[in-house]
């Protein structure tokens, strides 16, 4: 059976750029555009040219894409101007796009209040609006705003502004949920009526996620007929967002129901794609990526509780709705207090750390993950912090150094100016040492001085550094705990977290930066033994 073509329309840079606190610039656009171009999108929509300097800059820049359309947003004609006398419209119009999409009202209570023209203007608006783009030789789209308000309040004006459009030669209506508050069922029904009017191949589907149903609803929409589906990338957006793009594109691609019915530009080798395309975003609005994000956190496709772990082991399938590679990802074994030997014996896998599934260590193994995380421990994210536990019952790490001891001071001149100052005190191959140093504050003082002379460690560690600190207080009042987490990176782009715990946020911290130090020695794979001079 031959499938049918459904359109991917990304509407990131416009629709994302109205989410509190996003402000792309020229160059986070073109990285964007570049790699939605790439992943197979149908539609890029740039930004509103005129609104404002960055997104006329941007479309100015860019030019075109190589496979997407370039599309720019914009709104229709002014009643009462001719095209040509709409300075604000000539600057949408004459922007290098392939693709113009308009927002338009279809809810006649807006035209009234909003326009305060008669539904009549309205529609000639849309009209006009729709045959200037075409007669420039671009596609044009109308955005019917507000579309699911006004078909319940009033559905043959609704219809009739959405008629108005195709029959102005719109290759495009999109009927859009702007404030995100209608239903599937709703979505379903309004759509399958609105089919009987204009054709499916011509109508798209635009949502917010108001209710947590914004994935829901283009589902839903795709089902009743529609054949463009819009949304942005993390389901960005103003107020709750809008579809996710990130969820819809492997849905459509991977579920039953859609991959045999729809074809779309993205290829399914390219779907590991969008969890870069994911990232990116992330990177750019300097964000921390959604560990939970269904397909691409990093927690998706992460199982923790020992039974499920079982399961996964004999039959991925029992608790993965889809393969982790398919989308970039990959299964992630958690131990925990939660877990069984097969967590265990997964994670020391996963590390490379061969050992005996009836060695009696691995039993010692999960005694200890579950005694700690009594005490507050939490090995969930923690894999470095797991492996030296593992290895240290299993007896294979060895003794670098021994720490004997250490201070921090914290000093402030009065003008508001603080200097924390720390020393630490080791043995190494049996030489006693003391490292110094001075930080921002107590932490960074601490990591100052336990790297700060560790004789023939030293070119393992010079290029390791801390990029991220957590603290959590496990329990409140006199007797309060506290979780300290870190993450350090090296040179060759290896990121690995460790952890402490204890009363003490200085004593947990330090914990957690000795095992930092310990795992990248350990992963470099120095030799705690002397060498000897041959």
């Amino acid at each position: 059976m031959a499938r049918e073509r459904l359109y991917i329309f990304d509407t990131t840079m416009r629709d994302g750029q109205q989410t509190a606190g996003v402000d792309f610039a020229v160059a986070d656009k073109m990285r964007l555009a570049a790699a939605l171009d790439a992943l197979g999108v149908d539609y890029v929509e740039g930004g509103y040219p005129g609104a404002n300097p960055t997104d006329t800059q941007f479309f100015q820049e860019l030019g075109g894409l190589d496979t997407a359309k370039l599309t720019a947003f914009g709104m229709t004609k002014r009643a009462g101007r001719s095209v040509e006398n709409d300075p604000g419209f000539m600057e949408i119009l004459d922007a290098p796009s392939a693709a113009t999409c308009l927002v338009a009202k279809s809810w006649d209570y807006h035209v009234d209040v909003a326009l305060g023209i008669s539904n009549d203007e309205n529609i000639a608006c849309i009209s006009d609006s729709v045959a200037a783009i075409t007669a420039r030789g671009k596609e044009a789209m109308i955005d019917c705003e507000h579309f699911f308000d006004g078909y319940k309040a009033n559905r043959d004006y609704a219809l009739s502004c959405a008629e108005a459009a195709i029959e102005a030669g719109a290759r495009w209506v999109v009927l859009c949920d702007t404030n995100g508050g209608t239903m599937p069922d709703e979505v379903f029904d309004i759509v399958s009526d609105v089919t009987k009017h204009i054709p499916g191949a011509h109508l798209g589907i635009h949502t917010h996620n108001d209710t947590e149903n914004a994935v829901a609803n283009s589902l839903a929409a795709i089902n009743a007929g529609v054949r463009q589906v819009q949304g942005t990338i993390n389901g960005l957006g103003e107020r709750c967002g809008n579809a996710n793009l990130v969820s819809l594109i492997p849905t459509l691609l991977l579920k039953p129901g859609y991959a045999e019915r729809f074809e779309t530009g993205i290829d399914v080798a390219k779907l590991p794609q969008v969890k870069n395309v994911s990232l990116l975003l992330d990177d750019i609005l300097n964000r921390t990526p959604n560990r939970h994000a269904p397909y691409v956190g990093a927690s998706a496709f992460a199982h923790k509780g020992g039974i499920h772990v079982s399961a996964v082991m004999k039959d991925p399938s029992t608790y993965e709705h889809v393969k982790p590679e398919s989308v970039g990802n990959s299964r992630t074994i958690l131990v925990s207090d939660q877990a069984g030997k097969s967590n265990v014996l997964d994670r020391l896998a996963t590390a490379k750390i061969e050992v005996d599934a009836k060695d009696p260590a691995i039993d010692r193994i999960l005694r200890e993950v579950k005694d700690k995380e009594l005490d507050g421990y939490s090995y969930d994210g923690v894999g470095a912090s797991f492996e030296l536990l593992a290895l240290r019952q299993l007896d294979r790490l060895a003794d670098y150094f021994d720490v004997t001891g250490y201070t921090v001071n914290i000093s402030n001149d009065g003008k508001g100016r603080t200097l924390s100052e720390a020393a630490v005190s080791l043995v190494i191959d049996g030489e006693t040492v003391e490292g110094k140093g001075t930080g921002n504050g107590p932490i960074n003082a601490l990591d100052m001085a336990l790297r700060g002379d560790l004789k023939r460690y030293a070119t393992a560690i010079d290029t390791m550094k801390l990029v991220d600190f957590k603290v959590r207080i496990l329990n409140t009042g006199t007797e309060a705990v506290t979780r300290v987490t870190i993450e350090s990176v090296d040179e060759s782009g290896d990121s690995w977290r460790t952890i402490g715990v204890n009363p003490n946020i200085v004593v947990a911290s330090f914990e957690a930066l000795k095992d930092a130090v310990v795992y990248k020695l350990f992963k470099d794979g120095v030799s705690a033994v002397p060498e000897t001079a041959s």
